[in-house]
């Protein structure tokens, strides 16, 4: 289905990762799914999905967030997309960048992983690169601190404040990346504002 699309939103399951940085996908995820009156369901291939449409005419979004830690998350993506017949070009994943500032939100297809072990383990599941990726900043960690230790901290509570304003344009950017297509986006959220 030409107006169907896959929108994984990238995390770590259970409440104790909730809130970290890494899990920032889906919590952007849920800003979509709660738009369109979408309610997940656990799903066969280990995930939890959910559908709608984010407005009346709008294409088919189906919300998936898998079950498993970030760096398994290819496994049920790939079952995903062979369950709904969805092709990878209208594969969209959602999650954190610590190459992007904060407070920031940029989009690609294709390309590395760039050292994120979720995007890595998709593209080897699926065997393609070419999928597009909401990249949620979150900036580089302080100091001398690892990468990820940084990433599976909650966010401060400076940056708890921006947050929703962040996951409201990682949510838009979405919607029009499967409305409008990837330039359209592009042209919105990488021009300076």
């Amino acid at each position: 289905m030409d107006d169907q699309w896959l929108v994984v939103g990238l995390g770590n399951p259970g409440p104790g990762y909730a809130g970290n940085r890494h899990n920032v996908g889906q919590m952007a995820l849920a800003e979509l799914a709660d738009r369109a009156s979408a309610t997940f369901k656990n799903h066969k291939a280990n995930a939890s999905v959910a559908e709608g449409r984010s407005y009346a005419a709008g294409p088919k979004l189906v919300f998936a967030k898998p079950n498993t830690y970030m760096n398994l998350s290819g496994g049920p993506v790939a079952a995903l997309l062979r369950f709904y017949k969805i092709p990878p070009s209208h594969l969209i994943v959602l999650h954190d960048e610590l190459d992007i500032p904060f407070d920031s939100v940029r989009l690609k297809t294709g390309g590395g992983h760039g050292g994120h072990n979720g995007i890595r383990d998709i593209a080897s599941a699926i065997g393609t690169p070419d999928f597009t990726r909401v990249r949620i900043g979150i900036g580089r960690p302080p100091g001398r601190q690892p990468a990820a230790d940084f990433v599976l901290r909650d966010f401060t509570s400076d940056e708890r404040a921006v947050l929703p304003n962040l996951l409201v344009d990682a949510a838009d950017a979405t919607e029009l990346v499967a409305s409008e297509g990837l330039g359209a986006a592009q042209l919105r959220f990488h021009s300076p504002r």
